[in-house]
C-alpha cells in the first residue's frame, strides 16, 4: 500500500460536485464494471482517497482505516450489479457501504472512534456560525466536534465542510432530500447549542 494518509488529510483538490455530463460518463463507467470487474478500476482509483479520508477521519488506526477502505471497495465491487443510479455520484453509495463498516468496527470494538479535523474545515464552520477566527474559538470547535453525535458529526461533515447538495446526503443516509434538510438544520443547531455550553463552562 502506497497511500500516505497524512497526505491525504491535507489535499482538498477531491471533487464532491459533478455536472450531469459528468454524472453519466460515471454511470457509463458503472455500467462497463458491471460486465467486466477489470473495469472497476477507474471507480477505485477515482474516489481510493475520498473514501480512505472519511473513514480515517473516524477511526484512530491508520492501518485499520486501510483494511476498512479495503473492505468497503471489495464489497462495492462484489455489489456493483445491485448499484442504481440515482442522478448523484457513485461516491454517495461508496459513502454508505464505508459509513456501515465504520459502525460495523465500532460497535465490535475493532477501532476507537476519533475526529481528525483540518484546519481549513474548522475555520468554515466558524464562519457558519459567526464564531471569529480566534486561537480560543478554533480550539473550543475542535474540542466541541468531538461530543457530536456520529450521525450530527457526519452532517455537518458532508453540508458545511464538503458542501454536498442535501439531494446527495439523503442518498448517502437512504432518505429523502428534505429529511435531509430537517436533519442538517437539527445538526447545526445542536452544534450550536453545545458549542455555548462549552464557551459557559
Amino acid at each position: 500500500m502506497d497511500k500516505d494518509p497524512e497526505k491525504m488529510m491535507v489535499e482538498t483538490t477531491s471533487k464532491y460536485h459533478k455536472t450531469q455530463v459528468q454524472l453519466q460518463e460515471e454511470n457509463a463507467m458503472v455500467e462497463a464494471a458491471k460486465q467486466n470487474p477489470e473495469r472497476f478500476e477507474p471507480l477505485y482509483n477515482a474516489y481510493y482517497e475520498q473514501i480512505f479520508r472519511y473513514i480515517y477521519q473516524r477511526i484512530d488506526d491508520k492501518e485499520t482505516a486501510f483494511d476498512i477502505c479495503s473492505q468497503v471497495f471489495l464489497k462495492a465491487l462484489t455489489n456493483i450489479h445491485k448499484y442504481e443510479f440515482r442522478g448523484v455520484p457513485f461516491s454517495s453509495w461508496l459513502y454508505r457501504i464505508a459509513q456501515n463498516e465504520v459502525y460495523e468496527a465500532l460497535r465490535q470494538e475493532k477501532a476507537h472512534r476519533t475526529v481528525n479535523l483540518e484546519t481549513r474545515q474548522v475555520r468554515d464552520m466558524l464562519d457558519e456560525m459567526d464564531g471569529g477566527h480566534s486561537e480560543d474559538m478554533f480550539r473550543l470547535l475542535e474540542r466541541v466536534l468531538p461530543e457530536l453525535p456520529e450521525e450530527d458529526l457526519q452532517m455537518i461533515e458532508w453540508r458545511f465542510f464538503e458542501k454536498r447538495s442535501f439531494r446527495e446526503i439523503g442518498e448517502i443516509l437512504g432518505i429523502t432530500e428534505n429529511n435531509a434538510k430537517v436533519r442538517g438544520h437539527r445538526s447545526l443547531e445542536k452544534l450550536k447549542r453545545l458549542f455555548k455550553t462549552f464557551i459557559q463552562e
